[in-house]
This record gives C-alpha cells, sequence and structure tokens, in this order.
C-alpha cells in the first residue's frame, strides 16, 4: 500500500511506536491521520505535533472503537489503513490477577477484534483496505517474565493470520508488526529484563520506516529485529533446544520466577 492521500488510523498513537508511525506516515502526505489513544491531552499534543487528528478511545470497549471507525467514516468517507497498535505490558505470570490478565488481553488482542469488526464491512464493500497489527516478536517466540503478554501477543499474531486468510483474496492487505525491544516507555525499567531488552532496542523511527517499507511491498510479517526470524527458525527446527535456551534466560534473568521481584506462595 502506497500511503499518499489515504486515510489513515492509528491507536495507540500518543507515543512510542503509535506516535512514529504517525511521524513517518505524515512524510507520505496522507489525506488524513487519526490518531487516537486514552488520555486527551496526550493524545491532542501528539496530534498537534503530527498535523494529525486527536481523537480519545479507549479499545478494550468495543463501543468507542465503533465510535472511531464510524467517526472517521462520516468526516473522510472512507477508511485505508487502521493500525491496531494500542498495547500495554504488566508483570507476572499464573500469580497474576485474572483481572491484570483480562486487561492485557482487552487491549492487547481484543481491541484487534472490535476495530476488525468495525472496520471491515467498509473495506470489504470498497473491495481493498489494510489492516496492520502491532504484534510482538513475543507473538511469534514468547516473552521473559509476563505471561499475558506472551499469550496477548500470540493472539493477536493468530487473529492476523486469520484475517489475512480469510479476506486477503477479497482485496484487504493485512500486516503483522513483531518487534523485539523498541526504545520506549515500555522497557525504560531498571530491573534486568528491561536492560536486556535496551541492548538491542531499535528506534521508533526504525521501526517505523521499515513499516512503511513492508506495507509497500505488501508482506505480512514486519520484523524490524532482523534476528527474530533465525529465532523463529531456529524454534521450529528443535523446539526441545529452543525452550532450554529460553529456560537459561529466564534463570539468568529472572532467577526462575515469573517477573521481578516474584514469590510463588
Amino acid at each position: 500500500m502506497e500511503l499518499r492521500d489515504k486515510v489513515i488510523v492509528v491507536t495507540g498513537a500518543a507515543r512510542g511506536i503509535g506516535l512514529g508511525l504517525c511521524k513517518r506516515f505524515a512524510q507520505e502526505s496522507p489525506q488524513a491521520i487519526v490518531m487516537s489513544d486514552l488520555e486527551c491531552s496526550s493524545i491532542v499534543a501528539a496530534a498537534e505535533s503530527v498535523g494529525g487528528e486527536a481523537v480519545t478511545c479507549d479499545v478494550s470497549l468495543e463501543e468507542q472503537v465503533q465510535r472511531l471507525v464510524n467517526d472517521t467514516l462520516d468526516k473522510h468517507g472512507r477508511i485505508d489503513l487502521f493500525c491496531a497498535n494500542a498495547g500495554i505490558v504488566l508483570s507476572g505470570g499464573v500469580h497474576a490477577s485474572n483481572d491484570e490478565w483480562q486487561r492485557v488481553m482487552d487491549v492487547n488482542f481484543t481491541s484487534h477484534l472490535y476495530s476488525t469488526r468495525a472496520v471491515l464491512p467498509s473495506m470489504l464493500e470498497r473491495g481493498e483496505g489494510c489492516l496492520m497489527h502491532t504484534a510482538s516478536a513475543a507473538g511469534l517466540l514468547t516473552s521473559i517474565g509476563s505471561a499475558s503478554y506472551a499469550v496477548s501477543k500470540h493472539a493477536a499474531v493468530a487473529f492476523a493470520e486469520w484475517v489475512s486468510i480469510t479476506y486477503g483474496n477479497r482485496g484487504i492487505q493485512v500486516a503483522c508488526l513483531c518487534p523485539q525491544g523498541v526504545d520506549t516507555d515500555m522497557i525504560k525499567g531498571g530491573d534486568p529484563l528491561s536492560q536486556f531488552l535496551q541492548q538491542q532496542a531499535l528506534s521508533t523511527e526504525q521501526v517505523a520506516e521499515d513499516v512503511v517499507t513492508a506495507l509497500r511491498e505488501k508482506r505480512f510479517l514486519i520484523l524490524p529485529h532482523g534476528e527474530v526470524s533465525r529465532f523463529l527458525q531456529n524454534r521450529a527446527s528443535d523446539h526441545e533446544r529452543w525452550l532450554k535456551g529460553m529456560r537459561k534466560i529466564n534463570r539468568e534473568l529472572l532467577g526462575g520466577h515469573d517477573s521481578i521481584g516474584d514469590v510463588e506462595p
């Protein structure tokens, strides 16, 4: 997809990867960039810096996602690219609360279902459109420290694959962004895991540049970190060896627990 004169919607656009995407998209002279996030003042400031349109939206609530889509369609007549980008991470594994698990799943996965459900009919009617899902290398491999993050990102990847398989022959382009560490607030901590991710972290500008190239080339998987492809091949070719290696990393970073400071009851 070429982005010139396109109507683009990006969730989680106030900071991090979302803001980086919007800044890069703006260089392609789109017709409109609709930027949404949870907190009003943050998204207004971000939109002003890009020349986009600010919308407050809690992506975990389907009615708000539907309103975001409907208002954009009413104003611009179409949505060419919808980037389901909002995401969160909470530490913890089996001992994390049900509410924490639900919150992560709602934002990282179910919001993708809501946005696709809302925008897909208008795209199918036109016979064209693009859906980009921000997942993570954790959705292809796994993550250390946060079980809910790994599971929710796996779900996001699986859903994106299903949408591509089901609607790819009907003019719907689907892309799935799966980076490792990116220089955002998500990995700013001083704990061993954050420090580990910071070592190979890419800038949001680098990630956004890869996204624009991949969209133009109509690639499904967007892997800004080249080593992720190799890790994925290692996982597929010898799963037992891969699990052994991941257990070693978990032991070195977290002492075998499921999060920083976790102690089993």
